[in-house]
């Protein structure tokens, strides 16, 4: 039997990942997304503020269900349905 986080991961529609970790991954476009913003400041040692942490957890977990649900998929193709 699957545990959660698997059923989860399969319950979720491919498109909606996809929409989602593509939308909130980039947003906003301009001036540049949050991600390349927050990540910049990771790796330059400004990422202090509670709220910028916070900003890049939230755009960040939808990239990050959408690359657990690609997983997913190809490892299902590869070893079969059964899970």
């Amino acid at each position: 039997m699957k545990n959660r986080a698997l059923r989860f991961i399969d319950s979720v529609p491919l498109m909606f990942a996809l929409f989602f970790g593509i939308g909130l991954g980039l947003a906003p476009f301009v001036p540049e997304p949050h991600l390349v913003e927050k990540t910049r400041m990771l790796f330059e040692g400004t990422l202090t503020r509670p709220l910028d942490i916070f900003d890049l957890f939230m755009h960040l977990a939808p990239v990050v269900l959408l690359a657990l649900k690609l997983w997913r998929l190809a490892w299902l193709k590869q070893h079969g349905a059964q899970g």
